[in-house]
């Protein structure tokens, strides 16, 4: 399970566990981590989590959120990277699912259009999530409709399967007992569901339902 360990001057202070899709971090009492310092703002930074990935995004604080010494707005956390807010280092702490779990196909969107391929859990640029499933029912797939690979079909076997292009557009696709769902993960550009901007909430996917994301128009079926 993935964790957080907050220190200061090298003393370990707290040891947090992130069980919940969104844990908040701030100074503030409310917060699920909080850190009572005035170098951290009320509200300072929110982790989601997506699947066993989890997602750093500073909620426009004062002093900023740093990951390994660079400034960051969103992103994705590696395994023994260093979140420093103010005076405090924040280690997160993540040795991901087990051998026996699959790599998570991957669509991802380039200047030739789209194409499929595992991406390797260790890649640092790669932002996927692996998880077993854990809805029965009707299985999904993505139809590529333009493009390089329109006519491709990507079956939804994950709980979570992202698509797009890391650092440019990034969408995930998550499997629910009721269904679908789609969010936007990461990158300027917005995915649109039959033409309407998707957000950083999940919004529900029916089958026939349009998909565009980074110029490359797909589409979800149900079985």
């Amino acid at each position: 399970m993935p964790k957080m360990i907050v220190s200061i001057d090298g003393v370990v202070i707290k040891e947090v566990q992130l069980t919940k899709d969104r844990t908040t971090l701030g100074r503030r009492p409310y917060n699920d981590i909080v850190i009572d310092n005035l170098a951290v703002s009320g509200e300072h930074a929110v982790l989601q989590m997506m699947g066993n990935e989890v997602y750093l995004e500073d909620l426009n604080s004062t002093n900023g959120t740093y990951v390994n010494g660079k400034a960051v707005k969103k992103q994705l956390l590696q395994n023994n990277d260093t979140v420093e807010v103010g005076k405090y280092r924040i280690k997160y702490i993540n040795e991901g699912p087990g051998a026996g779990f699959e790599k998570t196909m991957v669509i991802k969107a380039g200047a030739a259009g789209l194409g499929t391929q595992p991406i390797p859990q260790n890649d640092p640029n790669a932002a996927t999530a692996t998880a077993p499933l854990e809805a029965a029912g009707p299985g999904g797939i993505i139809k590529v409709l333009s493009g390089a690979a329109a006519g491709r079909e990507v079956p939804l076997v994950k709980v979570v399967t992202t698509i797009g292009k890391p650092g440019v557009a990034v969408a995930a696709i998550t499997r629910r007992h009721q269904g679908y769902v789609v969010a936007h993960v990461e990158g300027s550009n917005k995915p649109t569901l039959n033409g309407t901007a998707v957000g950083s909430e999940p919004v529900a996917l029916k089958s026939g339902d349009l998909l565009e994301l980074a110029g490359t128009q797909m589409q979800f079926v149900q079985a």
